[in-house]
């Protein structure tokens, strides 16, 4: 299994205390683990779903719905399941709650699994010389789950209520107003049993009817009026076909898996706080009729990461593909973890913020400039460099012949492939009469501290002022001359002399003194680059707050395409490679569209923040 190889770095670095931590390390200092058994009965096929009890080990689990992409909101999730387990010798488990079939694709679950894999992590666990995978999927518990189901109904503790939706929603109550009992909930068990099982048997058809709990209407927390256990779906399931008709709810089953699985420290993101009484209630019941094992585990809040600009709400991004506003959900804008790997974010860059972000019961909001900032020191000493151009001006030098005999000789140029990394060699191209440098770098009428190019400027006295000198980065100085205009009007090509005897590198080249160096590729070597150059997808920090339509905030220049050059040893460069192009930015060679021959690169940040997008 291929996994990041900055993980076990990462690994090493020391940790933050907080509460989750202290929490664990009391657990393991009080020898409360020890007492852990097997959650499911004996002989039942569930009882071993743990694999090879550790019983010292922690246990996590990192628990998503096959039903759409991983996004950075889920990253936080992932790191801190995974990262606790690493971190104290336990194991952190990846399973799918795979309880909705009307919305969940294996298409998903394959996705899941290799952004899980491509973030650093591995569900896999080596026990007493053997490797034991901790990947598992709700479905193999539905047996279990429903003989779960009907021991509550025999005991009481569960009906079936064949209210509507709308009949169950408006005897819940509120806040301020206690539930009210359905008409069904004092149904003798066994007539609530017999019903159940014609929902098993598919007698019913979809929302005829559904299995509650039977808690307590009047209580404070409306999640335990009589949560809904089970709802009637005739639906193909991915992995368990056509052999089930009723399917549990996520809240029923999360908390049973948990127990199975001898999970200790269920940590989720603070919306479910409120669901833990439920879920201590069920799993307190389960246990008190002889099927779940104590100790149980427990589960444990905290708050999720939200960065500004970005929405990672799964149906407004799904708007976002239906619509075609994006690509794809791999479109580099996307917050999904497949569009963040596609723009060129990197594994180690991801994990850092999720780390740095802390762990606290109270939701993080914080700036998309902090996740560049861990972007930009994971690349600064590994990407190497390139210069590139994205809007292009041919550059012409009128006295090459002069200074070089011929008009077609190519003078050899070198630079580090990185300044810091000798290890990592040259690069080589060429400079010939005509290069390719950025139209910024050229202005008419340079504007106050323009060191860059400019033509000769006539004076009020009839003098005139020779043109400005800069530094080609890598090879010669070169003095503007002057400049070409088409017929309406735009400048089409610069014109300018070498100074002999300044190449880089050379002991002239110090013999004339420059304030400015520009990039540069040369037109007889430059390959031809598609420069896709990615921005926020938003204009402002929450683009859906309160409810608001997220599509008023779109910037209209989240991507802008640009049609430009490349030094020529970038030719052959593989897809999905990094490197920073000098005063540009980091780039990425596209996973999908990028081919030798057929270069494409993503922007994935500028070399500094910028506060408001482009």
């Amino acid at each position: 299994m291929a996994t990041d190889p900055t993980a076990s770095a990462a690994s090493a670095a020391p940790r933050a205390s907080n509460f989750l931590r202290a929490q664990i390390e009391r657990d393991l200092e009080s020898g409360a683990l020890a007492q852990r058994r097997f959650g499911g009965s004996p002989g039942d096929a569930a009882h071993h779903a743990a694999g090879p009890l550790d019983a010292a080990r922690i246990r996590t689990r990192f628990p998503p719905e096959p039903n759409g992409y991983l996004h950075v909101g889920h990253a936080k999730s992932i790191c801190l399941n995974f990262g606790l387990a690493r971190d104290y010798g336990g194991v952190c488990h990846l399973r799918f709650d795979d309880t909705n079939p009307e919305k969940e694709e294996q298409a998903y679950v394959d996705a899941i699994l290799e952004a899980v894999q491509w973030l650093g992590f591995d569900w896999n666990a080596q026990v007493g010389g053997q490797t034991v995978s901790h990947l598992y999927y709700a479905s193999d518990y539905f047996p279990f789950m429903y003989r779960a189901a009907e021991a509550l109904v025999q005991a009481g503790l569960a009906y079936v209520d064949e209210q509507s939706a709308d009949e169950m929603r408006a005897r819940r109550g509120d806040f301020n107003t206690a539930g009210t009992d359905s008409p069904s909930r004092n149904r003798t068990p066994e007539e609530n049993l017999a019903r159940l099982r014609e929902m098993k048997a598919g007698a019913l058809p979809d929302g005829a009817a559904v299995l509650r709990a039977r808690i307590d209407m009047a209580s404070p927390n409306i999640n335990l009026r009589d949560p809904a256990l089970y709802r009637i779906k005739h639906a193909h399931h991915h992995r368990a076909g056509d052999a089930w008709c009723i399917y549990p709810m996520y809240t029923y089953a999360h908390p049973i898996e948990d127990a199975l699985e001898c999970i200790t420290h269920s940590v989720c993101t603070l919306e479910f706080e409120d669901q833990r009484p439920f879920y201590d209630w069920l799993l307190e019941s389960l246990a008190a009729l002889g099927l779940l094992a104590r100790p149980l585990p427990k589960q444990y809040e905290f708050g999720r990461l939200n960065l500004n600009y970005v929405m990672t709400s799964k149906r407004k991004l799904r708007e976002l593909v239906d619509e075609g506003i994006v690509t794809g959900w791999d479109d580099p804008r996307m917050p999904t973890l497949f569009g963040m790997r596609r723009r060129g974010y990197t594994p180690a860059s991801i994990r850092a913020m999720a780390d740095g972000s802390g762990v606290s019961k109270t939701n993080i909001w914080l700036d998309s400039a902090v996740l560049d900032g861990c972007l930009r020191a994971d690349l600064e000493g590994q990407a190497p460099r390139a210069m590139a151009v994205l809007d292009s001006l041919e550059l012409e030098l009128s006295n090459w012949a002069d200074v070089y005999g011929s008009a077609d000789h190519i003078e050899p140029c070198t630079a580090p492939a990185h300044p810091q990394r000798p290890e990592l060699g040259q690069r080589q191209f060429g400079l010939g009469s005509r290069v390719w440098i950025e139209r910024e770098d050229f202005a008419e009428v340079p504007p106050k501290g323009f060191f860059r190019l400019y033509p000769p400027r006539p004076q009020p006295d009839g003098s005139v002022l020779p043109g400005n000198k800069v530094r080609l980065k890598y090879g010669l100085v070169v003095e503007c001359t002057g400049f070409e205009r088409d017929a309406e009007g735009a400048v089409t090509r610069v014109v300018a002399r070498v100074v002999p005897d300044t190449r880089s590198g050379t002991s002239g080249a110090d013999a004339v003194k420059v304030k400015g160096t520009i990039t540069w590729v040369g037109v007889h070597d430059a390959v031809a680059a598609t420069l896709n150059l990615y921005d926020r997808l938003f204009t402002e920090a929450q683009p859906d707050a309160a409810g608001r339509d997220f599509r008023l905030a779109l910037n209209p220049r989240s991507v802008v395409v640009a049609q430009g050059w490349v030094e020529p040893g970038l030719a052959t460069a593989p897809a999905d490679q990094r490197w920073q192009f000098e005063r540009h930015g980091y780039f990425v060679s596209d996973r999908v569209d990028h081919h030798p021959g057929r270069p494409v690169f993503n922007r994935i940040t500028a070399l500094r923040d910028h506060s408001a997008p482009a």
